[in-house]
């Protein structure tokens, strides 16, 4: 949908300004209008929208508040439901349900486990609460999906179960990020290949009932359910501990080997099949920088551990890619008090051709959006904007063929912005400055990506195979820019040699 930019100048003295806004941030799509004008009930149209994108969490014993499995339980929250679909046409889209706060009208939208609503289901959910909210026709009600037994892991039952050290969490105490220790090493003999990398918080809190005023998903604010906002995890042979590096460095990749962050909410890893990260026999897990938060409730000690499912590829796999961790970000942070729109920048030059993986935004309590351009030669291209929420953080995982493919010497550009002021509900204090470090009064800015690092062959075969798809969807390219270029022909046997022209 295009947009008309507002337009303004001086003339002699007198500002004139035309503004002509056409966006979905100030009005409905079309799409969405239009849908409104047939009936909408609870079971033909939006017990379906609640099955996709709201019942994985919203049922007893998961990580939401409230069950949505059936209409009596859904109706009581209606008109909640309605103002927090709503929110994806917020500012940064905070607060919004399901949680995704990618910006849909710029960079690249193929995103693995999208739960995002359409604008027509947007819409829909308010057709059917401001008329009333109808159960419908019994027979229009689907299938109910079937779950697996509470406190399962999301993305299948792991081979293999690594624990933390376990902590003790005060009920009332400033946050903190600090090293808790290492695990045992892991019951492995050889090494193997990992297919996927899920995080859970245990404590007794969780699992008990909470105190009173206690039990608000997210963290950082009063009654919060989860201890731990996120964890930095290395993976390190037994007896090179030593080799990891500093915690707090901002390169990845100079930091060890190293596990996706675990951030509360986040969704887990599940890794292409042509790329894994090694296991190896008998690693050790080290927890040293994991940022915690007392619930500040009166009563709400806990005792909390991270345990880390583990799903191996078979025995004798063999990845044509390894996931390396690309991460980057800005040390120099000053966040000036009482202040919103606030900018800042960090930037990282590829040393290879690589393939990215994922998009993952992190900053602090002031963070509100960030978005990540590459600039290559004469190009600059917005790869993903992303609205940031403190708590509730999502990881955006590209689908195959979407991949952004960047040449050996793209700057990577991240552009990420601050409000650090009253509005912000999640900064505590907007009239102190806010510069780097771990606790949430504090901020930081930081890419946790994952990627492949390629060499010169396995770039351009990347490329044959991304042209070859985009042949079938006469898509334009994103985050690919030499795909609008051809590889280079190989010499002719009969071509003649310039010097030997030249000498005739």
């Amino acid at each position: 949908m295009s947009r008309i930019r507002a337009c303004v100048w001086t003339q002699m003295g007198v500002l004139v300004a035309l503004a002509i806004v056409w966006s979905l941030s100030a009005e409905k799509p079309l799409s969405a209008q239009t849908v409104v004008d047939q009936p909408v009930t609870y079971n033909k149209d939006i017990a379906p929208i609640f099955q996709r994108s709201c019942q994985h969490c919203h049922r007893q014993g998961s990580v939401a508040p409230m069950s949505l499995l059936t209409y009596k339980e859904v109706r009581p929250y209606a008109r909640s439901i309605k103002q927090r679909t709503a929110l994806r046409y917020a500012p940064y889209s905070r607060g919004v349900m399901p949680p995704w706060f990618l910006e849909k009208n710029i960079g690249i939208q193929h995103m693995k486990d999208d739960i995002s609503l359409t604008d027509v289901q947007i819409a829909m959910i308010a057709r059917w609460v401001d008329s009333g909210a109808p159960e419908g026709n019994p027979a229009d009600l689907p299938k109910a999906l079937t779950f697996a037994e509470d406190g399962t892991w999301t993305l299948g039952k792991p081979d293999l179960i690594v624990s933390s050290p376990t902590f003790l969490v005060p009920a009332e105490a400033s946050d903190s990020g600090t090293a808790i220790g290492s695990s045992a090493p892991i019951a492995l003999d050889e090494d193997r290949y990992l297919k996927s990398v899920e995080f859970k918080e245990v404590s007794e809190f969780t699992s008990k009932t909470p105190p009173a005023g206690a039990g608000k998903i997210g963290q950082g604010v009063p009654g919060s359910l989860y201890a731990i906002h996120h964890a930095n995890v290395a993976i390190v042979k037994p007896g090179d501990e030593s080799d990891l590096g500093d915690p707090e460095d901002l390169g990845g990749a100079d930091s060890g080997d190293r596990l996706p962050i675990h951030e509360v909410g986040r969704n887990g890893d599940v890794f292409p099949d042509d790329a894994a990260k090694l296991l190896p026999a008998h690693a050790i897990f080290v927890f040293d920088n994991v940022h915690v938060h007392s619930a500040g409730v009166p009563g709400s000690e806990r005792k909390t551990r991270l345990d880390i499912g583990l799903r191996l590829q078979p025995k004798g796999y063999k990845p044509k890619y390894q996931l390396t961790p690309i991460s980057f970000g800005q040390g120099e942070i000053a966040i000036m008090p009482g202040q919103n729109g606030q900018r800042l920048d960090a930037y990282y030059v590829t040393t290879a051709p690589i393939k990215m993986w994922n998009f993952e935004p992190h900053m602090h309590a002031a963070g509100v959006r960030m978005c990540i351009e590459a600039i290559y030669r004469h190009t600059t291209e917005t790869l993903n904007c992303a609205g940031y929420d403190h708590n509730w953080v999502r990881n955006y995982i590209y689908d195959e063929n979407y991949e952004p493919l960047i040449p050996k010497g793209t700057i990577l550009h991240s552009i990420s912005y601050f409000d650090n002021n009253a509005k912000n509900q999640n900064v505590l204090d907007p009239r102190n400055i806010s510069v780097w470090g771990n606790s949430s009064v504090n901020n930081m800015i930081t890419v946790f990506d994952f990627g492949v690092v390629l060499t010169d062959e396995q770039y351009q075969q990347e490329l044959a195979k991304r042209r070859a798809f985009l042949a079938t969807t006469h898509e334009e390219p994103i985050g690919c820019p030499d795909c609008y270029k051809q590889s280079p022909a190989p010499k002719s046997a009969t071509m003649p040699d310039p010097k030997k022209v030249a000498e005739r």
